[in-house]
């Protein structure tokens, strides 16, 4: 029989859990599709070399096409003709293939051409597992490696040590398309018990706010205080801040273009006063085109090296919450804290997802209790302010804070 795919999609096991369930292709002598007991299927390649009868594994249904699959099977039958043994060549290739390999041919032919999300796969490649598993072979990565990369970063971050563990995952499935590994190599990634993942409500509150004013107002670095301010009030993402240019400002229409976001969407930030008045603080690098500037490096090549953005604001933003008192916020958090502080003013969840440039709304969600809470809220200081109209004025308490602030010399 021909092999079609509504044929391959009515195939079901038919062995008695031992034998092997392979249904062959008339069109192309030696391809065929075999059926698991566990329903998953896979194209083979049934060939002879050196006198021996082989059954090659080209690929699985599904992730491979039946195109792909016969295209396959006619290049490695080629190859017989001519003498070689694909198999044989397979298993050589297999053992010496890198982590580093897998990586790059993973970048190359899944993250980028497919996922709007590949730089994340590439900071954590280069984060967590090239700078230790670069030059290791892919066919020696245990389960207990895994688990035990997965234990080192989940002591100080579980969601990206769950994540890394999913591209694994990823990777050591590919790997068995891609000839990295046998198919029969068992996925060294899969299985692993991933930290308990809980979404985060930690914002900056009303109470908390004037205090960590006075740090970031305190902070020595004077980009790493525009950026933290611009955080509390624009929303944005770390990423897009620190990638944003001179050239994405409109200082006329009072907005900022991200061309590149995590929605894979440009998106236009609205600039309120204090926002402008904070970037029109920050002065401009020669050469440079980030409104955050990175360092110049300090050796003979400096004047060859391309310009960068500010990098390292962990630092900064980690001695401002400290002395700000309030050591348990991160800096995403002040992202939720705009979202928050809207949802307290009434805004609705689609404004809200609008400002913060969600792709859905169950993202924006997370805000809605916040509504609630705000229109409590308000009937409270209507009632505080109607009482206290029918008795003494108070006095104003705190002041205006110069957010901008002075740009410190030397």
């Amino acid at each position: 029989m021909k092999l079609t795919k509504r044929l391959i999609d009515s195939l079901a096991y038919d062995g008695d859990g031992k034998s092997r369930s392979v249904h062959w292709d008339d069109a192309l002598p030696g391809f065929g599709i075999r059926v698991y007991p566990t329903g998953r299927k896979a194209f083979v390649l049934s060939y002879r070399a050196k006198g021996r009868k082989h059954l090659m594994t080209l690929g699985t249904y599904g992730p491979m096409t039946l195109a792909q699959g016969r295209n396959l099977a006619k290049t490695r039958l080629a190859d017989v003709i001519t003498g070689g043994d694909p198999l044989e060549a397979r298993k050589k290739a297999a053992a010496g293939s890198t982590i580093g390999d897998l990586a790059a041919t993973y970048m190359t032919r899944h993250a980028k051409p497919l996922k709007r999300s590949w730089k994340d796969d590439q900071r954590r490649l280069d984060r967590h597992i090239l700078p230790r598993w670069r030059n290791h072979k892919v066919l020696a990565i245990t389960r207990d490696d895994v688990a035990s990369l997965h234990s080192r970063i989940g002591k100080s971050a579980s969601y990206e040590a769950n994540r890394t563990v999913a591209l694994l995952s990823k990777m050591f499935e590919l790997a068995r398309l891609w000839g990295f590994v046998p198919d029969s190599h068992p996925n060294p990634a899969r299985g692993i018990d991933k930290f308990r993942e809980e979404k985060r409500d930690r914002w900056v509150t009303p109470e908390e706010l004037p205090t960590l004013a006075e740090a970031i107002n305190a902070e020595s670095n004077d980009t790493a205080r525009a950026a933290i301010w611009l955080y509390l009030l624009l929303g944005v993402r770390k990423s897009e801040l620190l990638r944003a240019k001179w050239a994405d400002i409109d200082f006329e229409r009072c907005e900022l273009k991200l061309p590149e976001t995590k929605a894979g969407r440009v998106h236009y930030v609205p600039l309120s006063p204090p926002a402008l008045a904070i970037l029109k603080s920050i002065p401009r690098v020669e050469g440079n085109p980030y409104v955050l500037p990175g360092r110049k490096p300090r050796d003979k090549d400096a004047d060859k090296a391309p310009p960068k953005h500010f990098v390292n604001i962990s630092k900064p933003w980690q001695r401002v919450r400290n002395a700000a008192g309030i050591e348990d916020v991160r800096l995403h958090d002040l992202r939720r804290t705009v979202g928050s502080w809207l949802a307290q003013s009434g805004a609705t969840l689609h404004l809200i997802g609008r400002v913060l440039n969600h792709s859905n709304t169950s993202t924006t969600a997370i805000y809605a209790r916040f509504s609630e809470d705000h229109a409590r809220e308000a009937l409270d200081r209507h009632a505080e302010r109607l009482l206290g109209v029918a008795a003494t004025p108070k006095e104003p308490a705190g002041k205006v804070v110069d957010i901008a602030g002075k740009r410190r010399e030397g």
